[in-house]
């Protein structure tokens, strides 16, 4: 991963903190190493109704966790020993390719009462799941959830078919207590996309040829104008390529974490 070398101090409508954080600090929105299970590195954010911790697994995988729940995001055994983490109150797949849908994984997770939502390319995959379609919504716990389409647009395989068909996957706006956060999965820089607001924490995708260039991060965030930015899914895109292509954006607030 690349570090960048300017540090900026934005003001946003969660915290005054600084671009790009290693250190320890209280919860009000920083990067600090876990020393839990797996050492990751985690970032927590003021509500409404108390903090909301978003723990940086890697690649599309994320853990959140609020009000006393855990919210496991794309799990993946390739990356984190899942024995080891929080047991599941709530399973988020947005699509059904195996850095994704991984059962192990969620085998490693789940517990009865474990609710998993779940794209329409996961239906029959996941017993139990509740799909939800494009635009769909649900809740959890006054966590409200809704489905934002996620697709490519322009890559494709050799065979013409879109890496991510239209309608097969999702991204995920969640929402903790007037806090939004959109969680894109694997997606281009679609209009659905554009089209959001008052987006306070963003995830967007950045590797080629399966979902966006940073030119193409850069145009959804100029876009939606989420207060704080992590590109995330990145593998070996150079994240500098998108600082620079931001470093006007006083506005946006862009995080780099290790998602390769």
């Amino acid at each position: 991963m690349k570090t960048l070398r300017k540090t900026l101090f934005v003001l946003t409508g969660l915290a005054l903190i600084p671009a790009m954080m290693s250190c320890r600090r209280e919860s009000n929105g920083t990067a600090e190493p876990d020393s839990g299970a797996s050492a990751m590195q985690k970032d927590t954010f003021k509500t409404a109704s108390g903090p909301l911790t978003i723990n940086f697994i890697g690649h599309g995988t994320l853990m959140l966790t609020f009000g006393g729940k855990v919210w496991h995001v794309d799990p993946w055994t390739n990356l984190a020993d899942y024995a080891a983490l929080p047991k599941a109150d709530v399973i988020l797949i947005t699509h059904d390719h195996g850095d994704h849908l991984d059962p192990k994984a969620i085998d490693a997770i789940r517990q009865p009462h474990t609710q998993i939502i779940a794209s329409p390319s996961c239906q029959d995959k996941i017993a139990g799941a509740v799909i939800l379609n494009t635009g769909g919504k649900a809740k959890r716990d006054a966590v409200e959830i809704e489905a934002i389409p996620a697709y490519n647009i322009q890559n494709k395989r050799p065979d013409g078919q879109h890496f991510h068909p239209e309608g097969a996957g999702i991204g995920y706006l969640l929402t903790f207590a007037g806090t939004r956060v959109y969680i894109a999965g694997d997606t281009e820089n679609t209009p659905e996309m554009k089209a959001l607001k008052d987006i306070d924490i963003a995830f967007l995708p950045m590797n080629l040829p399966y979902t966006m260039t940073p030119e193409m991060v850069a145009d959804a965030a100029k876009a939606f104008r989420p207060k704080i930015l992590y590109p995330y899914h990145y593998g070996q895109t150079d994240v500098t390529q998108l600082a620079d292509l931001l470093k006007d954006e006083k506005d946006i607030e862009l995080r780099i974490r290790k998602m390769e």
